[in-house]
Parts: C-alpha cells; sequence; structure tokens
C-alpha cells in the first residue's frame, strides 16, 4: 500500500510539469483560435497573439510622445489589439489582455492628461492579479490635443465614449473567450482616469461593480483653465522676474519650515496642507536682491500662484494649489512656458483657432470653456447623480495626494464636501456607504513623493510592488468592498527607500478615511502605530 502511495506520488510529481505545460499550449491554442473580431461590429484586428510570461513586449507603433516603448508581462497571456469604430470619422484603439489564471474578474484602464495613451503598465499589473484586463487610447494617438481639432466625434470619445466602448466590447470578449461570465467589473485610474471612472459612475452606473478613481481632473474645464493661468503669472522664464526652478527649491524650504513642523514631525511631509496658511513676504529680500530670497514682483507672483482663481465679481472658478507640490509644479506649471493640455484644449476645442495665444489668458476664457462643456466633460456630479450607482451595490474610492503638483487637492476637496453636505440632507443615503475618500499627505501627482504614496494604484514599480491585500492596497481594497462588503476605514501607504523596492521600506503611514487627518501620537514617525486618524 505504501510502496503504490509512493509510487503514485512520484508518478504525480514527474507529469506535473507536463500537465503544465499541456495547459499552456491548451490556452495558447484558445487564444490564437479566437476571432475577437467577428463579435465587435465594424472592428479591425490589429493583434492576436500569445504572450508567454516573461516577454518583454515592444510597440513600435505607439506615438512616441506617449514614452512606453516596451512592457514586460508577469503572467501566460492572451493579447487582443483591435481598432473599433465609434463614428463615420473616429474610431478607439483598444487592447485586451486575458491572463490564462483568471480570477473572473476585469478591469478597465484609464488615461491621462489629454493623452491618447494605453498605460500598459497597467494592463500588466491587472493581469499580474488575475484580472481579464483592457484599455484603449482613448480615441486618438499621443499626448497632443490636435486630433481634437473640428472633429467633435473624437472629443466624444475622450469625454466618455472612447472607455464605456470599452467596457462593452470587454465584456462581450471576455465572456466568449472564456466561456463564462465575469463575477465583478473594476476600473482603476488616476488624473484624467480619476474623472473617467467618476463619470461612468454618472452616466453608466452599471459598468464597474467597483472604482478607483485617484487623484480625479473633476470640473475638467475649470481644470484646463486654472493650469493655464500660471503662465500669465510667472511670464516666460526669459523674462527679469522668472522664478527659477533653483529659487522655487529655497522657496519650498521656506514652505517647509513654516508648515511642516503643524503635525509635530519635521519629514517633508504636510499631513494637513489646509493648515498651511504661507507667508511669501517672509522671503522678501531686506535691501539686495539675492538667490536666496525674493524681489516685491516675486513675492506678488508666489501669492497669486497660491491664491485661488477667481472670475471678475471675485467669484471662485477653481480652488489655490496647496503649498508643499511646488518643487514639482515647476516642472509644468511654473516653468515659464504654456502648459501643453491648456493650450491644447483652447486651441483646438474651445475656440477651433491654432494661433490662440496662451499668455492673453484671463478669466474670460474660462467662462468660454465652461459654457462650452463638449458632452458635459466637466464632470461634477450631484449626490443624486449618483444614486443609480449606489442602488446598482456600486462602490468607488477616490484617493488624491497632499502634495499633487497637477490638479490641487483642495479640488478634490471640494467636490467630496459638496457631496456630504447633500448627504447630510438626504437622510436616506450615507455617502460613505458606497463612496469614499482617502488623502494621501506625500505623495505628488497620481504616484511618487516623500509620503507613503505606494497604495497599488498603478502598475509600474515601485507602486505594484506590494502585496494585492486590502489593507496595503486600493484595488484590492475596492474588490474586498464590492465581493465581501468590508469598506476600507483606511488604507496603509508605503515609501520605499530611494522608491525601490528591493531596499526595503522607509516608511509606512496610514491614511484616513475623509474628513479625519493622521495625526502623530508619539514614537519613530516612520511606523504606522505612531501616528492615528483623529
Amino acid at each position: 500500500m505504501a510502496f503504490n502511495f509512493l509510487c503514485r506520488c512520484f508518478v504525480a510529481a514527474f507529469l506535473l510539469p507536463f500537465v503544465a505545460a499541456a495547459a499552456a499550449t491548451s490556452f495558447q491554442a484558445r487564444c490564437l483560435l479566437f476571432a475577437p473580431e467577428k463579435y465587435i461590429q465594424n472592428s479591425t484586428l490589429n493583434i492576436l497573439s500569445f504572450v508567454p510570461k516573461g516577454t518583454n513586449l515592444t510597440f513600435p507603433d505607439n506615438d512616441a510622445t506617449c514614452a512606453r516603448p516596451y512592457q514586460v508581462v508577469s503572467v501566460d497571456l492572451c493579447r487582443v489589439a483591435l481598432s473599433i469604430p465609434t463614428s463615420n470619422r473616429s474610431s478607439i484603439t483598444y487592447e485586451l489582455w486575458l491572463p490564462s489564471t483568471w480570477t473572473g474578474r476585469i478591469l478597465a484602464t484609464g488615461n491621462g492628461g489629454i493623452d491618447g495613451c494605453v498605460r500598459y503598465e497597467d494592463l500588466a499589473y491587472g493581469t499580474l492579479n488575475g484580472f481579464a484586463t483592457y484599455g484603449s487610447n482613448n480615441g486618438h494617438n499621443g499626448t497632443t490635443g490636435l486630433s481634437f481639432y473640428r472633429n467633435p466625434d473624437i472629443v466624444q470619445d475622450f469625454a466618455w465614449r472612447a472607455l464605456h466602448t470599452s467596457v462593452t466590447s470587454g465584456k462581450k470578449l471576455i465572456k466568449l473567450f472564456y466561456q463564462q461570465s465575469f463575477r465583478t467589473s473594476y476600473y482603476l485610474g488616476c488624473s484624467l482616469g480619476g474623472r473617467q471612472g467618476i463619470k461612468s459612475s454618472q452616466k453608466f452606473p452599471t459598468d464597474f461593480d467597483g472604482i478607483v478613481a485617484g487623484s480625479p481632473a473633476v470640473d475638467f474645464n475649470n481644470l484646463i483653465s486654472w493650469r493655464a493661468s500660471f503662465f500669465p503669472i510667472t511670464g516666460s522664464s526669459t523674462s527679469t522676474d522668472f522664478i527659477s526652478s533653483a529659487l522655487w527649491s529655497v522657496i519650498h524650504e521656506e514652505v517647509l519650515k513654516q508648515c511642516d513642523g503643524i503635525d509635530g514631525v519635521m519629514d517633508g511631509i504636510i499631513e494637513n496642507p489646509n493648515l498651511c496658511h504661507f507667508n511669501a513676504t517672509a522671503m522678501l529680500c531686506p535691501t539686495s536682491v539675492s538667490s536666496n530670497c525674493l524681489n516685491a514682483v516675486q513675492v506678488g507672483m508666489v501669492e497669486k500662484i497660491f491664491s485661488p482663481l477667481l472670475n471678475g465679481n471675485g467669484d471662485l472658478i477653481y480652488p489655490a494649489m496647496q503649498p508643499g507640490s511646488e518643487l514639482m509644479a515647476v516642472q509644468k506649471l511654473y516653468a515659464g512656458a504654456p502648459f501643453s493640455y491648456s493650450q491644447d484644449w483652447f486651441r483646438y476645442v474651445v475656440y477651433n483657432n491654432p494661433s490662440w495665444d496662451p499668455a492673453t489668458f484671463t478669466y474670460l476664457d474660462s467662462l468660454a470653456a465652461e459654457s462650452l462643456n463638449p458632452f458635459d466633460i466637466r464632470t461634477w456630479p450631484s449626490l443624486s447623480d449618483l444614486r443609480a450607482f449606489r442602488n446598482a451595490n456600486g462602490k468607488m474610492i477616490t484617493f488624491h495626494g497632499g502634495q499633487d503638483n497637477q490638479i490641487t487637492s483642495f479640488n478634490t476637496e471640494r467636490f467630496y464636501d459638496g457631496l456630504l453636505a447633500e448627504a447630510a440632507d438626504d437622510h436616506s443615503c450615507q455617502l460613505d456607504d458606497f463612496y469614499r475618500f482617502f488623502r494621501v499627505p506625500g505623495m505628488f501627482h497620481c504616484s511618487a513623493g516623500p509620503g507613503g504614496w505606494v497604495i497599488g494604484q498603478q502598475g509600474g514599480s515601485p507602486a505594484n510592488g506590494i502585496a494585492f491585500n486590502s489593507s496595503v492596497n486600493v484595488l484590492a481594497a475596492v474588490v474586498n468592498w464590492v465581493e465581501n462588503g468590508v469598506a476600507p476605514k483606511s488604507i496603509l501607504g508605503t515609501k520605499f527607500v530611494n522608491d525601490t523596492v528591493s531596499l526595503g521600506i522607509e516608511l509606512q503611514r496610514n491614511h484616513c478615511l475623509y474628513p479625519l487627518t493622521s495625526t502623530y501620537i508619539g514614537g519613530d514617525s516612520t511606523l504606522p502605530s505612531s501616528w492615528s486618524c483623529s
């Protein structure tokens, strides 16, 4: 009997690699026999290939401005790429990655900026964690807005149609490929991708069971205007009073001097930027100008930069930039040149005038952009707008970095505060029953920064260097909320040494459910146990 048992164990162990190889071969065959173009009307098949684990995929046809020349995949998968028409003069480039080991979950990925770029790193991240994952170019190629010029169909794709087309196509193809229905549908995006997720919850409330909408570009038209407003303030990089990146570094040190210690720890992280009331006059040069102080004109510039954008009546157009973000903001918003996304939006969408001069921007231009509001791209849903999503048992998580250098975190607070106020008057609806917001102190725009910014919010290292666990991973948190009914109360963020996973953890900190703030209670400030949400 023992011999027979050992014999069978030996045979099983001997055959195991062959069984695994056969399974891989079977999956490969199924992949290569798949004909997705047959099921999506008028679509064109661009790529159908089996991609073995460890392959370094290259994308020679990808627009160079997308800066995604290659992607390593971590699991065996079937790669599908289609062109799908959305009108007579618009289409999307669509990628669907189908992992050999599938959990029954599907994941849509978003875009950024005004880009037409597939985020291949997010496709790899999703498939690594067992999701059938898809994304698109959002209706155009590259990082400029030239394609929008006199083509409202492409603008409509950008506003909402590309993502919804991806969802309907993905759900159909995934069911056909695996020969079974998916269990749950999720979305992951940041910046423009955050806006896309929130727009989907409003316009197509059953597209997703769970949504992660990071640093969302909501109030989109006014965001475009706010970004455009900085160039007339800073002037060109050759102007006499232009504030250089070196001088912004000095300003940043003064910001930290005035505000970093408010939370009890001097660590380069401003836990609550709302408490930071930066006084730029403290940097006014006493007599002669030097490299460590500001002249009167420069003090005025800094004060304007840290002030909200207002209209002619003093009414709010868009909130102020939060202090602490300046080291990164100087690379784009304060660089002494027009912010390209805003320039392109006004030239090719608002005015249809490629010669529009961004140096002439005033609040009147913001009124024109908001009045146009193509395809309701603004994205500012009320609580009633989200009711259908809630009634479909949808769950949504938003996070926003406290040192975001491209979209001020104050705007997301304004958006969520508005929903909270509505919920307070509607006793039938508790907002955090289906929608929760977490501030991430020390995070720049969607990633990076001095704080515990790694929360599983995107693909690529080191953001994908943590476990798929609901306590440390925002995507896993929304999955746990949808599938097990466990709503996240905090998300543990990680900062790796030099942002390199292999070098170990520099600090960890719990990011609190808004409006709570992480408060220092003593001890080693790099440990989460030294902080509490209050």
